[in-house]
Formats: C-alpha cells, structure tokens, sequence
C-alpha cells in the first residue's frame, strides 16, 4: 500500500492534499476477541479534483482495553505517515483520528495521550472528531467492508 501511495503523491501536483486516518473495530473468531485495524492514505488530487484512496488491513488479538486500541489507531496513522512523509514535499498533509473530544463519548478516554502520540512522533497536530474524515468515514468504511 504504502508503494502505491507514495507513487501516486510523487505523480500528483504539489497543491494535493494527503490524508491520513486509522480506525479498527471489534470481532470474535473461535471465543477470542481480535481488532481489525484500517489505516488509509488519501491523496485529494490538486485539493479539489477527487482524490485516490490507499488502505492497509491488520488483524490483532485484543483484550477489551479501549485506551490502547486507540493508542495503536494512532500508531498505525502515525506509521503511515511516516512511510509517506519524504515525498510529501509541499503538499498538505493531515493525520486523522477517530476520538471524540466530547467526554460523553467512549473515545474520549485517550485524546490527551493520542494527540500527544502523534505530536511527539511526527511534529503535526492531528485532528479529532468532528475534523477527522479520513479516519471516521474513509478508514471506518474500510474496515467494515
């Protein structure tokens, strides 16, 4: 995936706009629970004429703690990122979370650590519901689908 992707930035005009969103879900295969987690590249061509999506699908063990689940959401964007940073060049680039600010929300019980994951790692700010549609819808889809 990350091939494909980095070509593609590398094709595309310097006022594209990359994407970068992770998102998992929970499932039970012979009486144990695992994670499928979806990460995804979106290149938006010129920023406004459509755009190519690129995923990557990996399937752990999971033992029920939310918190780390969406640490290593986190991990696989900020992954992500990392393989494609070096061909960015002056293109905009976004890391994109599927945590919700609002503490009425799950999700909410790791955004301190999340953003700081990712600010500490790649020097970016990463957005968080509702600005993260890369991670809410792109990558949310993938991994349903």
């Amino acid at each position: 995936m990350y091939d494909e992707a980095r070509q593609a930035i590398l094709n595309s005009s310097e006022t594209s706009s990359v994407y970068v969103g992770a998102d998992s879900i929970r499932f039970k295969r012979n009486g144990l629970w695992f994670a499928k987690y979806s990460t995804v590249v979106i290149l938006h061509m010129d920023s406004k004429h459509g755009g190519k999506i690129f995923h990557k699908n990996v399937e752990m063990r999971d033992f029920g703690n939310l918190r780390q689940r969406l640490i290593t959401e986190a991990g696989f964007a900020i992954e992500a990122a990392t393989e494609i940073v070096d061909v960015i060049g002056d293109r905009h680039l976004e890391i994109h979370l599927d945590i919700n600010p609002d503490p009425k929300h799950k999700s909410n019980i790791a955004v301190k650590e999340a953003l700081g994951y990712v600010k500490g790692t790649t020097g970016l700010d990463a957005k968080i519901k509702p600005e993260s549609f890369a991670a809410t819808h792109a990558a949310d889809h993938v991994v349903r689908h």
